[in-house]
């Protein structure tokens, strides 16, 4: 199936490493210009070498902290100066601390819903008039299994991430007519440096090895095991591409059956 995405430009943050880089290359592979943008220099700098190595595409790669309002504006205007406009939007950001509910003070609230919601809020706000401008696009909001289930010792990333779909829904609606789609990808236990992090706090808290850790997670997937980032990465392809095109306002589980909810 040809998705349609050679020559689009697309902007993929948190495409230094785990579920951002995996969707830049995949993009890549795909036939699109490549915008992307993590914190540190050296690391997105390293990312964009991978994926030109991977991929016969221009890649555009900025230092941006997403939780920065004018980082943000600045990839925008940047991307737009080297591309001239702007297609596809994965926003994507790192997860807050875990922990249980009592081991965080209004500080850390405050930062997971600049780092997961606001982040979201301020990128959309800055792609959606350069799409109306080219007649369409689509952005896709990487969020977490959380969001219908939450998980154990993370409640920032409980609380917060469930108001994304929320948004999602809500600018699906409102941009619909201006050819813009909007959509939710969820990861379940994707194997990433993220979910091993995780996996070692919960194995530390139970006072048993990370071995037994993920064999214990293992055991509730259906699937029997974990997934993987190239997985998680053609179902975010999909969706950006125009392939998806009538699709909006949804909200897909990447998670091997992990899940227990029917919707």
């Amino acid at each position: 199936m040809d998705l349609g995405l050679r020559n689009k430009v697309a902007m993929v943050a948190g495409a230094s490493k785990g579920l951002g880089f995996a969707v830049a290359k995949a993009l890549a592979a795909e036939g699109a210009q490549i915008s992307i943008a993590s914190r540190q220099t050296a690391s997105i700098q390293a990312a964009k070498t991978a994926i030109k190595q991977s991929a016969n595409v221009e890649v555009f790669a900025c230092a941006a902290d997403v939780k920065s309002p004018e980082a943000i504006e600045r990839w925008k205007n940047d991307t737009v100066r080297e591309f001239g406009g702007i297609d596809l939007l994965f926003a994507n950001s790192g997860g807050p601390p875990a922990g249980g509910f009592l081991s965080f003070d209004d500080k850390a609230w405050k930062e997971a819903i600049d780092l997961l919601l606001l982040s979201a809020v301020r990128l959309s706000r800055v792609v959606i008039p350069v799409m109306k401008q080219r007649g369409g696009g689509s952005i896709l909001f990487s969020t977490s299994s959380s969001v219908k289930e939450p998980q154990e010792n993370l409640v920032l990333s409980n609380v917060v991430r469930a108001s994304v779909p929320a948004l999602a829904k809500t600018l699906s609606r409102e941009f619909a007519a201006d050819g813009i789609r909007v959509n939710n990808l969820m990861p379940g236990r994707i194997d990433t440096d993220r979910v091993r992090e995780l996996d070692e706090i919960n194995a530390a808290k139970k006072k048993i090895s990370l071995e037994e850790q993920r064999k214990l997670v293992k055991a509730a997937i259906p699937a029997g095991r974990y997934g993987t980032a190239d997985e998680y990465s053609r179902a975010a392809v999909f969706l950006l591409s125009p392939a998806a095109s009538y699709i909006t306002g949804a909200t897909l589980q990447v998670d091997g059956g992990y899940l227990r909810s029917v919707f």
